[in-house]
């Protein structure tokens, strides 16, 4: 099984960089300060999305099928994976407050109607 290179510190959460390159082959090491790529910032969930968002060629309604969730939620959630690869991005609280408003419309607990007016009490 291959092992994938850690993107936050397991004991506190905080950021990880990259000290230390050594070939396989020829043992060759390199040592120095080197930053994740965007990808390898990505949580597991994000990285599962954009792999699904891939396969169904950028299509946001066959990746709502895929994935079982609304057209908004997709869109929100594609929000969230350009943002943690340092896009420019809207509040990043108003998101998940968003977000969150989406899910409680997919598990049933409220109508798109209250919806609509929780996310207008919030905006303002």
């Amino acid at each position: 099984m291959p092992k994938y290179r850690l993107s936050k510190c397991p004991v506190c959460g905080g950021k990880l960089n990259i000290v230390k390159y050594r070939c396989e082959e020829c043992g060759t090491e390199i040592t120095g300060n080197f930053e994740l790529e965007e990808f390898a910032q990505l949580t597991n969930q994000q990285l599962n999305f954009l792999k699904i968002f891939i396969k169904v060629r950028g299509n946001l309604s066959e990746l709502q099928k895929e994935l079982g969730i609304s057209y908004p939620t997709a869109k929100a959630r594609l929000e969230e994976v350009a943002t943690a690869m340092g896009y420019e991005s809207e509040n990043i609280e108003s998101r998940e407050k968003t977000l969150e408003i989406l899910e409680k419309i997919e598990k049933g607990e409220i109508t798109p109607e209250e919806a609509k007016e929780l996310l207008k009490k919030y905006k303002k």
